[in-house]
Order: C-alpha cells, then structure tokens, then sequence
C-alpha cells in the first residue's frame, strides 16, 4: 500500500506539472508589443541610388574605430561587375551592392543593420552586449560586455553582425546610427548626410512611412507596390523601396511575425516558475518508478513459476 501510495504521488506530480506547463503557455500567449513608429531609422530608396559610395565612405570616415579605413580587397564579380567589398564585414557596417537581373533590370541596395522593432540579436544575447534603446529603438553593441559567443549572427534574418576574425581582441560590428559620433553631433547618420541623390532619408519611423506611402501613390509604375520593413520580422526601423522584387536584391522573404517573440515566449513560458523543470524531474521520476514496479512484477511471477516447478 505504501509503494502504491508514493507511485500515485509521484504520477499526480507528473500530471500536475505539466498541466501548470500548459496552463502557463495559454497565459503567456499574447499579440506581442506595439511597434514603436517614433524610433529613428531611415528609408533607402534603391531607385534613387546611383552607386556612388558616398554612404559607406562616410560610414567609414566618422565610426573608423571599429577597424580600417581602407576597404577589403575588391573584385569582380561572376558578371564582371566591380564589387568593393563584397559584404559587410568587422571593418564595413555599410554597402551598396549592385544587382543585375539583365541588361535593361538593374539595382543597387543598401545593407546595414536593420533595427528591427523586435530584435533577435538583443534576445539570444546572454549578456545583454545587444541592447535595444526603448526610445530612439537604435539597436547598439557593448564590446566591454559582449563574451564573442556570436549568437547574435547566428539569430540575425539578415545575416547583418558581423565578428572581427582578423583581430587579437575581436568584437562584433554593426551599424548603431552613428548614435556615438554624426547622429550625437550634428542628429543625422553619416550615410544620410552625404547621400548627394536623397537616396537615403533620416527621421523617425512613423514619418518615413508616410514618405514612402506618397512616394509610392505618386509614382505607381515606378515602385514594387511593398515597403520592406514595414511588417517583415515585426517591422524594422530600415525600411526600403525599390522597383526589382526585394528578394532579388538579396533580402529575405520573412513573414510579420518577429521570431524573438516566439523564441521568447517559448523559453519564458518554459521557464517561468521554474515549472518545466520540476515536470521533467517529476516525468523521470514517475518513468522510473513504473520500470521498478514492471520489474517487481516480473520477479513475483518468476518465483511463482519457481514454486510451481519445485512441487
């Protein structure tokens, strides 16, 4: 009676555990935070883009500290086109690439960190070396705080961190909005200041929305009808146009839904209470007690079987 007793004990606990699990999970749900359409960003349109560079040289020039001023080594590319570089690196936070679908398509596209509304890099970061700034929404990096684990790179939808492998005391790059230098002493990104074709356009989000839904209804046939940014990850405070489908242009083909919130909500709910853990322990517990009473069986029945031979 006494062993019956513990084994319904623990089957109760096992039970309970994972209806407490499942009860947190249904709580925890939730349509995620509001997108916050006064952070800064800016809107890169690729049809104005000329390819000039001004962009990545300023870059280059106002946050030098985060490497060399000189570019990586340039090339060409499977189409002959002049590429310098050919990605975003520990030295470059910003590029201008060129994309040719033929002779008469062709488009430039600008990449730097996206700022996304709900950024997987600050999630998966355990040091919080990637912060997200609740009022300006620039996502920043902390060298003294990060420990190179690079799980910022590995979370990131748009490939954007980048490690510095060629360094005796490496870091992470990517673009803050020049939060530190050109954003702090003149309230503009270097890469919008110099931009000498309006391609690049600073301020908040909710007007370079604004902006791109007129520039979109005044010039129908010139634009892909889709602002990218706008929803994609949970929206982004980088927002584009362009006229060539945005997956063409090297951008991922990502739904509305930001995969931090659901990796958080996952690892929250498992966690709260410390709930899950005490499921599982209760789980092994009961697996193991019923292996000892199937054994226990057995092994009444093989002496029973042992008595009836012996008579």
């Amino acid at each position: 009676m006494q062993k019956k007793s513990r084994r319904d004990f623990l089957k109760l606990l096992s039970m309970g555990g994972a209806g407490l699990l499942a009860c947190t999970a249904e709580s925890g749900a939730s349509t995620g935070p509001a997108v916050n359409n006064e952070a800064i960003g800016m809107l890169y349109d690729a049809t104005r883009c000329v390819g000039c560079k001004a962009c990545m040289a300023a870059c280059k020039r106002v946050n030098g500290d985060y490497g060399s001023l000189s570019y990586e080594k340039a090339k060409f590319d499977n189409d002959g086109l002049w590429d310098a570089p050919s990605d975003l690196s520990g030295s470059t936070r910003t590029l201008i690439k060129l994309f040719k679908e033929s002779d008469s398509r062709w488009s430039y596209i600008k990449y730097s960190c996206m700022h996304c509304q709900k950024p997987s890099c600050v999630s998966v970061c355990p040091v919080s070396a990637m912060t997200k700034d609740k009022i300006t929404g620039v996502v920043d990096y902390n060298k003294d705080t990060c420990i190179g684990c690079r799980y910022c790179q590995v979370a990131c939808a748009f490939n954007i961190p980048k490690f510095q492998w060629d360094k005796s005391i490496p870091q992470i790059v990517k673009c803050d909005l020049c939060v530190k230098t050109n954003l702090r002493e003149k309230g503009i990104t270097a890469c919008a200041e110099v931009c000498p074709v309006g391609a690049i356009k600073f301020g908040k989000r909710r007007e370079l929305l604004s902006e791109a839904r007129t520039r979109l209804q005044e010039n129908p046939g010139k634009y892909l009808a889709h602002i990218y940014g706008e929803h994609e990850a949970g929206g982004t405070n980088h927002l584009y146009l362009a006229a060539m489908p945005f997956n063409k242009l090297g951008l991922p083909e990502l739904k509305p839904e930001a995969p931090a919130e659901f990796s958080e909500k996952i690892q929250h709910t498992i966690y709260k209470g410390f709930i899950a853990p005490v499921a599982l322990y209760s789980a092994l517990c009961f697996v193991a007690v019923k292996n000892m009473k199937n054994h226990d069986a057995s092994a009444d029945q093989e002496a029973q079987q042992h008595d009836r031979e012996e008579r």
